[in-house]
C-alpha cells in the first residue's frame, strides 16, 4: 500500500516542518493534539496538519506513523501508540525518528513489535525542511522501504541496513559533535567570564580562532530555548558511547551545561519569542550569574 497519510507525533520545531514539507508534496498529514500546548497547536496549524480526536482515530487513518519529539518522551509515546493500535485493531508501521541511543530504540521497537506492527529505526540530521538542503532521515530495519517512499518530498531518506539501532547510532555520533561542541563553547566562555577574562579571550579568539568565534556568536545565544529538551539527548549520547567502549563523560558534562542553561530565565523563551538581537557577551553574563547561584 503506498503511503498517502502520515501521522506525526508531535508537531514541534522539527515535526511541524517535516509535516509541512510532506503536505506541500501532496500527502495528508495528521496528528492528535489532545492535551497539547497552544504553541504545539499553532505549529500544527502552520504545518497544515489535520487534527484527530484520539490516538486510536489517528492510527486508524495513518499509513505510517513518524515519532518526532524530545527523546525523554520517546518510549512512553511508543507505548501509548502501541496501545492505540491494539485498541483500534490497526497495526501501522511506526518509525521512531528521535535522538535516542541504539538501546533505547530497541526498547521502543519491542513496544511496537509486541502489537504486531512494523518498526523502523530513524535518525534526523540537519535543519528542519525548508532551511536549505533537504533534511536527511537515516533509517534502519527490515521495512525501511516504507519510510523511503517519503524521499524527495522535502526530505532525503537514507536507508543504512536492516539492523535496528544503526540509524539512531549515526544520529548520536552526529549530535555528539554538533550539540556537544555548543556546550564546549559555552563552558569556555562562562569560565572566562567567571575569571574576569572575557575581553582578553575574545581578543585572542578574534586574532587566532575567528571561525570558532563566529560559531560561538551564532550558536551560543540561542541555546537556552532548546536546552531543556537537549539534556536527555546528551544522556542518550553518553549511553551510546559507553556501550561502544568510549567514555561517556564528555556528554555527561554536556548535559550539565544544558541543565545550567535551562535554569536561566532565557529558557522560558522559544524559537519564536527569543530576542535574536541579544548578543554573545550578554547571554554569557546571564549564564555565569546562574552558575554562581547553583
Amino acid at each position: 500500500m503506498p503511503v498517502r497519510t502520515v501521522a506525526i507525533i508531535s508537531p514541534g520545531d522539527m515535526g511541524h516542518a517535516v509535516g509541512r514539507a510532506l503536505v506541500e508534496h501532496g500527502l495528508d498529514v495528521i496528528t492528535c493534539l489532545a492535551g497539547r500546548s497552544d504553541r504545539t497547536r499553532k505549529l500544527a496549524k502552520l504545518g497544515r496538519f489535520r487534527d484527530l480526536p484520539s490516538l486510536e482515530a489517528m492510527v486508524a487513518e495513518a499509513d505510517l506513523v513518524l515519532s518526532i519529539l524530545p527523546p525523554s518522551a520517546a518510549v512512553d509515546t511508543a507505548r501509548l501508540v502501541a496501545q492505540a493500535m491494539a485498541s483500534a485493531g490497526k497495526r501501522r508501521p511506526y518509525a521512531d525518528c528521535n535522538a535516542v541511543s541504539p538501546e533505547t530504540t530497541r526498547r521502543i521497537g519491542r513496544e511496537i513489535s509486541r502489537v504486531g506492527a512494523d518498526y523502523i529505526d530513524g535518525g534526523i540530521i540537519g535543519q528542519p525542511p525548508g532551511k536549505g538542503v533537504p533534511t536527511r532521515f537515516f533509517v534502519s530495519g527490515e521495512r525501511t522501504d516504507i519510510v523511503a517512499e517519503l524521499s524527495g518530498k522535502g526530505i532525503d531518506v537514507r536507508p543504512i541496513g536492516a539492523e535496528i539501532g544503526r540509524a539512531s547510532a549515526i544520529k548520536m555520533c552526529y549530535a555528539a559533535l554538533t550539540k556537544g561542541t555548543n556546550t564546549l563553547y559555552t563552558a569556555v566562555l562562562v569560565a572566562a567570564e567567571v575569571m574576569g577574562l572575557t575581553d582578553e579571550l575574545r581578543e585572542e579568539f578574534l586574532y587566532s580562532q575567528q571561525a570558532a568565534y563566529k560559531q560561538m556568536q551564532a550558536r551560543v545565544p540561542g541555546l537556552p530555548a532548546d536546552s531543556g529538551r537537549w539534556i536527555g539527548e546528551m544522556h542518550e549520547i553518553a549511553a551510546t558511547f559507553e556501550a561502544a567502549g568510549v567514555t561517556p563523560k564528555f556528554h555527561q558534562g554536556a548535559a550539565e551545561v544544558y541543565t545550567l542553561l535551562a535554569s536561566t530565565p532565557l529558557a522560558a523563551e522559544n524559537r519564536e519569542t527569543m530576542d535574536k538581537s541579544r548578543g554573545l557577551e550578554e547571554v554569557v553574563r546571564v549564564y555565569a550569574q546562574h552558575l554562581r547561584k547553583r
